[in-house]
């Protein structure tokens, strides 16, 4: 009975080996996950807002809607450490003994998961949104216009990325052995 796998790992206990960690498909993802959000939180933080040489307070390029800058930085903030968070499970996830204890870790990890795809979907509509409609004279210098751009496209490609890690613990693609709480056997060597 050599070769068995719960949800998704091998054998419970094996030592721990980085250059196959860093290979997974899910490893790769989550890192790109984590990049986006850093991405995002730079170019808001550095240049989501400006001020006009007449004012005192700085606006967010976004519409001079603060909401927008607020949710961006908030949600590349949480999604940081989300995806520091989640990388750390998934080193640590081979070393999980209990059945039920990675049944629940899997769970947690795809509602998490699909939680910020669709976090990420209503930032990058919101921001896609309020980009479209400011206008030119509030701006006249285009402060920031890369930047807000950039935000914009890396919120679509967080989207996308929260989702094939999502996807990626799908249970069907999983096998309903797992999920049944039988042990799936390994084919191969």
């Amino acid at each position: 009975m050599e070769g068995f796998q719960a949800y998704g790992a091998g054998k419970a206990g094996e030592a721990f080996d980085p250059l196959a960690f860093f290979r997974q498909p899910q490893t790769v993802l989550r890192v790109a996950c984590w990049l986006c959000s850093v991405v995002i939180l730079g170019c808001v933080a550095n240049e989501g807002y400006a001020n006009r040489p007449k004012e005192e307070e700085e606006f967010c390029i976004f519409n001079r809607n603060q909401h927008a800058c607020s949710y961006a930085i908030a949600i590349a903030t949480l999604c940081f450490l989300c995806s520091s968070g989640l990388l750390a499970l998934d080193a640590y996830f081979p070393q999980i003994t209990g059945v039920k204890d990675r049944k629940k870790a899997v769970m947690a990890d795809m509602a998490l998961s699909a939680l910020w795809s669709l976090f990420w979907f209503v930032g990058f509509c919101f921001l896609a949104n309020q980009w479209q409609v400011s206008k030119e004279e509030e701006n006249p210098l285009n402060e920031g216009a890369d930047a807000a751009r950039a935000t914009i496209v890396f919120s679509f490609f967080s989207f996308f990325t929260w989702c094939k890690v999502s996807e990626w613990f799908n249970p069907l693609s999983l096998g309903a052995a797992v999920f049944a709480g039988r042990p799936q056997v390994q084919t191969g060597s």
